[in-house]
């Protein structure tokens, strides 16, 4: 029993050093294809990605605390992660903002959305492995935080979907706006997590944290 626990913490620290480096890659690729196509949805998508890093290093060093002694609280290190990742999420969402007025106001339009429709396909599919793979070992765990944690990714799950269905509209379309409106959306969520990340800094429970159905 106890060598099975030890494995699933080992499968838990391992899925959170991947969704780290996972979201390191992604974050590069989409902010330099973001950047050189001119689709602030894809360079937003970036920019998360990168927040996601900062969060990732909190959530493997929840791991290695729960798996010393599950019911001792949030240490300082995971704390400030979680207050740098809300001050992140929130600063994302105001230039966002910014960049939608003025695209808006000069009639914008991306060079192409075809890197974010790549991009947003691969991320759904390897957060949704994340996602399976955190709460198998949140289950066998009985683990509150790690299945939070599995909750709080489908977040990048839905930004995903955001972006793929914004860059695909306007690959099929020509719709201008629609990058925009892709932007919108992924400020929405920037906000929603950016609003969770502090709740759970000041030991408020939030809506991620909230146990799924087997």
């Amino acid at each position: 029993m106890i060598e099975n626990t030890h494995r699933y913490f080992q499968y838990a620290l391992w899925l959170g050093i991947l969704t780290i480096l996972y979201n390191l890659v992604e974050g590069l690729v989409s902010i330099y294809f973001g950047v050189s196509d001119e689709t602030i949805a894809l360079f937003g998508f970036g920019v998360d990605s990168f927040i996601e890093v900062i969060s990732g290093l909190g959530i493997v060093a929840m791991v290695l605390r729960i798996r010393r002694n599950p019911n001792t609280s949030r240490s300082t290190f995971e704390r400030t992660a979680l207050r740098i990742t809300g001050t992140a999420f929130f600063l994302l969402m105001l230039g966002l903002g910014a960049m939608v007025i003025v695209n808006i106001i000069i009639g914008h339009e991306p060079d192409t959305t075809v890197p974010g429709v790549i991009i947003a396909i691969i991320s759904i599919l390897t957060m949704w492995a994340l996602v399976a793979g955190k709460r198998h070992v949140g289950y066998r765990l009985n683990s509150a935080p790690i299945l939070a944690d599995a909750n709080c990714t489908l977040v990048c799950i839905y930004m995903s979907v955001v972006l793929l269905v914004s860059s695909l509209v306007y690959e099929l379309t020509g719709f201008g706006f629609v990058d925009s409106l892709g932007a919108l959306g992924l400020m929405y969520f920037s906000f929603k997590e950016g609003r969770e990340a502090f709740e759970k800094a000041a030991g408020i429970e939030c809506a991620c944290e909230q146990d799924d159905e087997k």
